[in-house]
């Protein structure tokens, strides 16, 4: 009886071993279905400034993704005279710029690789950055991503909603994680992308 005993809790063991190696690192075993759970965004908060419909009748096609940095806003066109308006973060003085391109990727909970020159800025400030961070809800990337063009730049979530509405980013467009699943969701790969001084 007890060989036995001894050998189902070495089973169990092994089990359990085999399930943490294949879980993800931005989820959570849930006992109740003893299945692993991929949270849908980090649960840090919704944006200070709530997305909405509005009316538009601008000069782009229906698709196209407007970012205007100096009211910090960023339209999605919709067919009939609409647009889905959201709150963003967007790039600090000396950071921002303008242009148009086309989304080139789309990713879920993106890995981040900050680019050499933002790491040795952060280390002239004492804050030393990672070479690579994998995805998940403690990634500065958030929940999603959107690539623009050939550009550094990304439309993506933020751990940091709070910071909707300001201007703090290295160039990057930031939404909060809940608005940039909604976005995500909404458009495609070559979307235009037009972003406005």
């Amino acid at each position: 009886m007890n060989r036995f005993y001894f050998i189902v809790v070495a089973v169990m063991a092994g089990v359990f071993a085999l399930t943490a190696q294949a879980a993800p690192r931005y989820g959570y075993f849930d006992h109740s279905t003893n299945t692993w759970v991929t949270p849908k965004y980090h649960p840090g908060g919704p944006s200070p400034i709530k997305r909405k419909r509005v009316r538009y009748d601008g000069p782009y096609p229906a698709g196209t993704i407007i970012i205007d940095t100096s009211e910090r806003r960023l339209y999605h066109v919709l067919p009939g005279g609409k647009a889905m308006k959201y709150g963003v973060g967007v790039g600090k003085d000396g950071f921002q710029w303008a242009g148009t391109h086309r989304i080139s990727r789309k990713a879920e909970w993106p890995s981040w690789t900050p680019p050499a020159q933002m790491r040795a800025r952060e280390r002239a400030k004492g804050r030393i950055l990672p070479a690579y961070m994998p995805g998940g809800p403690n990634n500065p990337m958030g929940a999603r991503a959107m690539y623009i063009g050939s550009t550094l730049y990304r439309i993506h979530g933020t751990t940091e909603p709070w910071t909707i509405g300001s201007a703090v980013s290295s160039g990057c467009i930031r939404l909060a994680n809940e608005d940039v699943i909604h976005l995500y969701n909404s458009v495609t790969v070559g979307s235009k992308v037009i972003v406005k001084r």
